[in-house]
């Protein structure tokens, strides 16, 4: 739509992609771990840099940013943290951010359990979430706790259906074989792979995908089915009952797999 920001991934480091936003000649970007491709970008596409949005503290999202302010006077937004002080202004849940040349608004969501001071950012239907949640799967937990993780999860897993998903790694295919292994039977999760391995193997993203792919797909959002909840018990059988048991021995497993 005419007066909707483009959005455009730009791949960076191993696999991870940093989120352009572009309207009216402005640009913003998420979760820069490096500064070249950035400055590629703009360059290419005759942009001007207009602000830098951080979801949390690890250098595969904030290293580029010293180098991109160095040449950009733009203000940084992101969680507060110690680990964080390229940050210039600090943003908190549901708070709501404009900037000039944009024509919808930013909003903040609390998103810890990847790191403890983790936020996602939502903007016209699609959510910037970092390390958060990812396509079939989600993050570890390297400061954070599984409950919060899994608490996290389930607030993003309430927005509409259709809310595009932009995370910042390409981690899809690898996940899509720990969920067939959680969900065998799982016909969704089998055509997702599918079509997945065809776009790698055409060097184009997986991503965006839908929240509603993500309830059908993912099983750490499905911690609550009755399948899901069986293999998690037949790998650990120390495994709650809850959801959020079921989400920490998931996430245990994962790890090692």
């Amino acid at each position: 739509m005419e007066n909707e920001a483009r959005i455009v991934p730009v791949s960076a480091l191993r696999d991870n992609y940093i989120w352009t936003l572009s309207q009216a000649g402005r640009c913003i970007v998420v979760d820069p771990g490096e500064a070249a491709p950035v400055e590629d970008f703009l360059a290419r596409e005759k942009l001007h840099l207009a602000a830098i949005l951080l979801t949390h503290r690890h250098s595969d999202h904030q290293g580029g940013v010293a180098a991109l302010c160095a040449r950009h006077d733009v203000p940084v937004l992101g969680p507060s943290s110690a680990q964080m002080p390229c940050v210039s202004r600090t943003v908190s849940d549901r708070d709501s951010v404009r900037f000039e040349g944009f024509a919808r608004a930013f909003e903040v969501i609390a998103t810890p359990g990847h790191t403890e001071e983790h936020i996602s950012w939502l903007h016209a239907g699609h959510l910037f979430c970092g390390d958060t949640l990812f396509a079939a799967g989600c993050g570890r937990l390297l400061g954070g706790t599984a409950a919060q993780l899994h608490a996290s999860l389930q607030r993003l897993a309430a927005l509409p259906d259709d809310t595009r998903i932009c995370c910042a790694h390409e981690y899809t295919l690898s996940n899509l074989r720990f969920a067939q292994v959680v969900e065998p039977g799982n016909a969704a999760i089998t055509a997702r792979a599918a079509r997945c391995a065809r776009q790698r193997e055409n060097h184009e993203p997986t991503l965006p995908c839908t929240l509603a792919e993500e309830r059908e797909t993912n099983p750490f959002l499905r911690c609550h089915e009755p399948a899901v909840q069986a293999a998690a018990r037949q790998h650990d059988a120390r495994t709650a009952t809850d959801a959020p048991g079921v989400f920490a021995a998931l996430r245990a497993w994962k790890d090692g797999f």
